[in-house]
């Protein structure tokens, strides 16, 4: 399998890619080495996980160059990526062992507690935009709980996927415990044939509709982490206009607009609409787009060339049912998976670029004339994953916030992920939930013990 650089269309590396046979060997190896794995205290287990995370650290620089050249997030950003999901084994080591303790629920004639036993053996199918945020999420938090995984990252984050592998297993992850599945789809198809005991996947919500189809009739868990087609509303009381614009840009155009919980779709009260559309467009103005190993760099090219069509589409289809482009909209004359950032107004919702995932650096930023009319456009999704207000009043934004039927909502703030609070989505955004206590039990069973005594 070729690893194509998509800032430069080179292959930068060629991996062997997995096969029914090598798949099988590896679940093998690693039903083995669970069960040692799970015998292990939960302090044992997570003094690896710590170790894991220091030498992370160590290589920062190594780490964050091979995610930029395979899949040309910004360097400055790949940085970011690497250190700040660290706060992933923060959170791990100040709540991990509270959390997977037995629990005592009543003592007298009958002793009855829980204990919290692990899945067994894992896939986690992971994701190429943040596979940092979105692999820990899984695989640490798994691993901890005292199972083993078998991780395949996605083709277009394979090379930052074998680094994970190989700094687990310095840490102190045995190799039958932590492994990597290297392939394109095929190879994930082998891995929903498998007897596995949990499927943890992060991508699209047509993938996330095969994966829990093909696996059904296991009866295992299967949690769903997809996409998403977030709002972002911004009421006429909003304090200061100008930095609103500058964070919602922030929030639309951050890793070229390749996530999951990324702006997709702006509305602004009538009275402010004009300025907050001057402020965003200057903000856009201000990215410094280009070579995403350069340090100033703030849009690279897209990871994958197949979106580039995708967000293509949407700009024409917008623009012949009325939008105007008032930036960007084209490809620069340069090699790479390039995509001017991308403004669009005059938008409403018989246009794709208001309805359907865009993921990538384009936004459609509409007028609405109430309160009312920003809710009935916002819930006009079949996605429900965050959604944000910006208004200096609370509770008015709460107002909005409480209708809306998604996982994660903001109150001036926006595309952003806390380890504290549960990450989950409704509708075609997903199912279950990860980090907080919630994503440390995600991984275990639990088990009811009722002892009486003679």
């Amino acid at each position: 399998m070729q690893v194509i650089n998509p800032a430069t269309e080179e292959e930068i590396a060629e991996l062997t890619v997995d096969t029914a046979e090598s798949v099988h060997l590896k679940l093998a190896r690693l039903r083995n080495g669970q069960q040692k794995w799970s015998s292990r205290s939960i302090a044992e287990r997570l003094e690896i996980i710590v170790g894991f995370g220091e030498l992370v650290k160590q290589h920062k620089e190594e780490l964050a160059q091979v995610l930029t050249k395979e899949t040309g997030k910004p360097i400055t950003q790949s940085r970011g990526e690497v250190t700040g999901s660290l706060n992933r084994i923060e959170h791990l080591k100040t709540h991990a062992d509270k959390w997977l303790q037995p629990e005592l629920m009543a003592e007298g004639a009958v002793k009855e507690s829980i204990v919290y036993e692990p899945l067994g053996v894992i896939a986690n199918i992971g994701a190429w935009n943040f596979p940092y945020n979105t692999g820990y999420n899984v695989f640490l938090y798994a691993l901890v709980a005292g199972n083993s995984v078998l991780y395949k990252p996605s083709e277009y984050a394979s090379l930052t996927g074998l680094k994970f592998k190989e700094l687990l297993h310095k840490a102190g992850v045995p190799e039958d415990v932590f492994e990597t599945a290297i392939g394109p789809g095929q190879v994930g198809q082998y891995l929903l044939e498998a007897d596995l005991d949990g499927y943890f996947f992060t991508g699209s919500y047509k993938t996330g509709v095969h994966i829990a189809r093909s696996i059904a009739h296991k009866l295992v868990p299967v949690q769903l982490e997809l996409g998403g087609k977030d709002p972002l509303y911004v009421m006429d009381d909003v304090a200061d206009v100008n930095q609103a614009a500058i964070n919602a840009a922030d929030g639309a155009f951050y890793n070229n607009g390749q996530s999951c919980c990324a702006v997709e779709r702006i509305y602004v009260q009538e009275s402010i609409y004009d300025d907050f559309v001057r402020h965003f467009v200057d903000e856009v103005k201000n990215y410094i787009p280009g070579d995403p190993t350069n340090d100033a760099t703030y849009t690279g090219p897209l990871t994958r060339s197949q979106q580039l069509q995708v967000i293509l589409e949407q700009i024409k289809d917008a623009t012949a049912k009325g939008a105007e482009v008032l930036i960007g909209g084209n490809q620069p004359d340069r090699k790479g998976y390039y995509l001017n950032p991308t403004v669009l107004v005059d938008v409403n919702h018989t246009m794709e670029l208001m309805k359907e995932e865009s993921f990538g650096p384009v936004i459609g930023i509409q007028k609405v004339a109430s309160d009312e009319e920003a809710l009935r456009l916002m819930q006009d999704t079949p996605y429900g994953l965050t959604a944000a207000v910006f208004s200096s009043d609370e509770q008015r934004a709460r107002k909005i916030l409480d209708q809306m039927n998604v996982g994660t909502v903001y109150w001036n703030c926006c595309d952003r992920v806390s380890p504290n609070t549960t990450w989950s989505g409704r509708k075609n955004s997903g199912l279950g939930s990860t980090l907080s206590y919630q994503g440390i039990r995600t991984f275990t069973q639990p088990k009811s013990y009722q002892m009486k005594g003679k």
